[in-house]
Formats: C-alpha cells, structure tokens, sequence
C-alpha cells in the first residue's frame, strides 16, 4: 500500500473519530475500531469506503484485538505506520462508592487493552520502516485525582509503559509515545454536572485539539505530549514538593463528604 496507515481503537466517537477524520483528510489509510458498531458506520460514510476499514474490536478481548488487527493488516499489505491506543472509560466517584467490577473494567480497558494491541500489532509495526506507537494517557498520569483514583492509576501506567516501551523499541526503529489532556468535551465525560473536579477546572479542550496533537505526534519524535491545562499543572507539580502538591489537589479538587 503506498498510503501511510493508522489504526485507532474508540474510534466511533471523541477524539478516536476527530483523530480517523483528520487522518484520513491528510490522505492516511484509516484502520477504525469500536464496540460502537453503528458509529463505526456514520464515520466510514463520511470518510469513504475506499480510505478506511472499520470494524468492531474489544479491546479486553485478546481475540478480538487479534483478529481485528490482521484484518486491517490484510487490506495494508501487513503496514501499519501508527497505532492509536485511544479505546477508555471511566467512572467518577468516591474508590469505596464504586462496585468492584466496575474498577475491574476500567483497567481492562484503559490499561490491559493498550497491552492487546500492542502485543498483536507488534509484528507489523516492526515491519514498517519509522513506526511508531501513541497511547492516550490523561492529565491525571501527573497525579491521582480523586473520584478517579483507578483512572487515574490507569494512566500512570499507561505512561510508564509508553516510556520503558520507547526504549526497548526504539532498536526496531519504533518510537513510542503517550498524550495527557485535561478534561475533553466528548461523549466519555457525559456525567452528572456535579462532579466537582469538573466544575473546578472546567471543560474546555475539544477532540478536535486532541486529534491535531496526534497528527504531530505522528510525525515528530517526543515521549510525552502535554496539551492544554495539563502543562502548566505539570510544571507547577515538578516545582512544587510533594506535600505541597498533595496539599494543591486537596484543597482544590476534593470536597468533605458532608458536601457529598
């Protein structure tokens, strides 16, 4: 195939669509992957047959991750120049007010589903000169926000695999990188208006801004691209010592439970 190819997990909604539809507008060969079949279909009219492949691929599933990307490798001739690890949930609430299974799924997800892909992409990212990997983190990889204390461990992990994997890969010419939004207006954050940390630091990014920050790192070699209110949260955590840091998210993004 002579066109550059992406595959990207979330993609019928959010920034996994904003992401399909920019790609696929730079002339990129677009590998969409969803439980979300229907917004898999909406997204393939726009774009066109000819210039996608969509299909439906749960990432919990090593099967289905599997099967899903040999079968976009299929219609690439095996090439795969860009995996987007954008597939997440969440779940806001106090750690103790949120049933086990529902913590279960959000790693499933967020993290063990970037380790699927990554493990049955492999092959074909090591096949294609200039690869590279580009996992969907979070501002609060930083640091722990509550009412998103497993989310929040999600990401972490997410960013310290994203940077031993940048060095173990790197000798296959594989460059592996991660990006960390604040709050994005997409369908995931469709929550009560009450959540606290999002009346504090608002809402203000949109998929579109996320999608060009995946165009650039698609294209420029940098470990960890931080968008929006994330950096100068970032720096002022870097500067600040811990205690202080810890006494900044308690005063400004938690409240008693009274107020619960």
């Amino acid at each position: 195939m002579d066109k550059k190819t992406i595959l990207i997990t979330g993609a019928a909604s959010g920034i996994g669509r904003e992401t399909a539809l920019l790609f696929a507008k730079n002339g990129w060969f677009v590998g969409a992957f969803d439980v979300n079949e229907s917004g898999l279909k909406t997204l393939e009219a726009e774009i066109g047959k000819n210039n996608c492949f969509t299909g439906f691929m749960d990432v919990i599933d090593p099967e289905s991750v599997q099967s899903g990307i040999e079968s976009f490798a299929s219609k690439t001739e095996g090439k795969l120049d860009v995996l987007l690890n954008n597939a997440g949930i969440l779940k806001f609430g106090l750690y103790e007010n949120v049933d086990i299974k529902t913590h279960h799924r959000i790693v499933d997800v967020n993290f063990k589903g970037c380790l699927n892909c990554i493990y049955y992409a492999l092959r074909h990212l090591k096949a294609t000169p200039g690869s590279r990997i580009i996992n969907m983190s979070s501002a609060s990889s930083i640091y722990g926000i509550p009412d998103l204390s497993v989310y929040s461990a999600t990401k972490h992990a997410l960013s310290a695999m994203t940077e031993a994997l940048n060095i173990e890969l790197g000798r296959y010419g594989i460059h592996v990188c991660d990006i960390k939004p604040p709050y994005v207006k997409t369908p995931l954050l469709d929550v009560p208006e009450d959540v606290f940390s999002i009346k504090v630091m608002g809402v203000f990014m949109g998929p579109k801004w996320v999608a060009k920050t995946v165009w650039k790192a698609a294209h420029r070699k940098k470990i960890h691209w931080l968008i929006g209110a994330t950096i100068p949260l970032a720096f002022l955590f870097w500067l600040l010592p811990f205690a202080f840091v810890r006494r900044f998210i308690v005063k400004t993004l938690t409240i008693s439970p009274k107020q619960k």
